[in-house]
């Protein structure tokens, strides 16, 4: 089974513009709305390979049940701890003249020590042998720093994986306790390592030795790299028509995450995981990009 784990999700509302202007009312010309969260990405990356996933983490009012009802809507299951406050609303607008856009995300609700340990028990009944964690995203108000470093050695310690995909002091604490996948774009590896190096070579390196088995740093439009137990090498991202890259992130770890499954080689992970990340960037609005997508590009995603 695949768990996918969002801390700190969100309704995600894109409203496209004609031009963005400052000191102006925009008018918007269509808009969409998505159940967002790193995590949640990830899910809808694998329920577009029909492979199912439970999504956990902590929601809260009126747009907690407007989140649970979307993700179920899309044949994902969910496993939420209720928490007091208001799940956030993160807010898109994208210009119809020009490649910009404009992102605005909320806090979300605080979350208290008692849910954090509502969310651990409940992870604890869950972790069995073989299975896939996936932790990923930004920390709400009041979870501790830590939180991602005790759901590995929790899960890890009963048998399944951990992918780790998030920042800061969170991915600080988390590499220590050695997960088996973590994956930083270059700026956040830059500030875990303290290395001022463009390298992606050298920081994925850098990286491996702070205590993941696997490092894969996600490198946008040039790809991504790969350093760990499998050695080390890159993969080059597919050409296509950019519509909109938020997200593709997520839809890289949501490919490489069933690509493990399937238990390919780690280079068939990564050319998997690049696949998967143009796939979603070359699509518009918020959709996420399905299996058919990604095999078209997968191609052109190569080893080198």
């Amino acid at each position: 089974m695949i768990y996918t784990v969002t801390l700190n999700p969100a309704i995600d509302r894109e409203l496209l513009v004609p031009e963005i202007e400052f000191d102006s009312v925009l008018r918007a010309v269509s808009w969409q709305v998505d159940f967002g969260g790193k995590g949640f990405n990830v899910s809808r990356l694998l329920s577009g390979f029909d492979t199912p996933s439970t999504a956990l983490g902590f929601v809260g009012g009126d747009s907690g049940k407007m989140l649970e009802n979307g993700l179920h809507s899309l044949g994902i299951q969910t496993d939420f701890v209720w928490v007091g406050g208001e799940t956030r609303t993160n807010v898109s607008i994208r210009s119809q003249a020009l490649p910009h856009y404009i992102k605005v995300n909320e806090p979300g609700p605080t979350i208290t020590p008692p849910d954090v340990q509502l969310l651990m028990d409940k992870i604890a009944s869950l972790a069995a042998p073989g299975d896939w964690w996936v932790l990923a995203g930004s920390l709400p108000p009041g979870c501790p720093s830590d939180i991602y470093a005790r759901i590995i050695q929790l899960v890890q310690s009963k048998g399944s994986q951990a992918i780790l995909d998030t920042s800061g002091e969170a991915l600080e604490k988390g590499c220590r306790v050695a997960p088996f996948l973590c994956k930083p774009n270059d700026i956040e590896a830059q500030r875990l390592t303290g290395l001022a190096s463009e390298d992606p070579h050298q920081l994925a390196e850098a990286v491996h030795l702070a205590g993941p088995a696997h490092v894969v740093i996600s490198l946008g439009k040039a790809g991504a790299v790969y350093h760990g137990e499998q050695g080390h090498f890159a993969v080059t991202s597919p050409t296509i028509e950019e519509k909109n890259p938020i997200g593709a992130g997520d839809s890289m770890v949501g490919g490489m995450t069933w690509a493990l499954q399937q238990k390919l080689e780690f280079q068939e992970v990564l050319r998997w995981g690049v696949a998967c990340g143009a796939a979603t960037a070359s699509l518009e609005g918020t959709s996420v990009g399905k299996k058919h997508h990604a095999e078209a590009l997968l191609p052109q995603a190569v080893i080198k």
